[in-house]
């Protein structure tokens, strides 16, 4: 079984910054693209950022030049740098790994997501 167990989420004001976290566990033999997504209220979940396991990094527009996903491969961990933030970046962010089992499978997993707040 694999578990993404995220982090970091809260309330912070607009302009403010805020680290997210995400730490994949279990029975894994690797880790493939990993990603942010976010859904706010009434609205469809929507990609921030993804990330391969080469590094290879894609933005959404709207976050482009404000957001920084990073990850470290030794932890099996993805990291949302969230800079600049604004209202509408209120929403909560999920984080989603592509994970290569000890089967040899390879099998996206979602986390439980985490609260992001920005006040005006």
């Amino acid at each position: 079984q694999v578990q993404l167990v995220e982090s970091g989420g809260g309330l912070v004001q607009a302009g403010g910054s805020l680290r997210l976290s995400c730490a994949a566990s279990g029975s894994i033999f690797g880790v493939n693209a990993m990603g942010w997504y976010r859904q706010a209220p009434g609205k469809q979940r929507e990609l921030v950022a993804t990330i391969t396991s080469g590094g290879i990094t894609n933005y959404a527009d709207s976050v482009k030049g404000r957001f920084t996903i990073s990850r470290d491969n030794a932890k099996n961990t993805v990291y949302l740098q969230m800079n600049s933030l604004k209202p509408e970046d209120t929403a909560v962010y999920y984080c989603n790994a592509n994970i290569v089992t000890q089967r040899m499978t390879v099998v996206m997993y979602w986390g439980q997501g985490t609260q992001v707040t920005v006040s005006s």
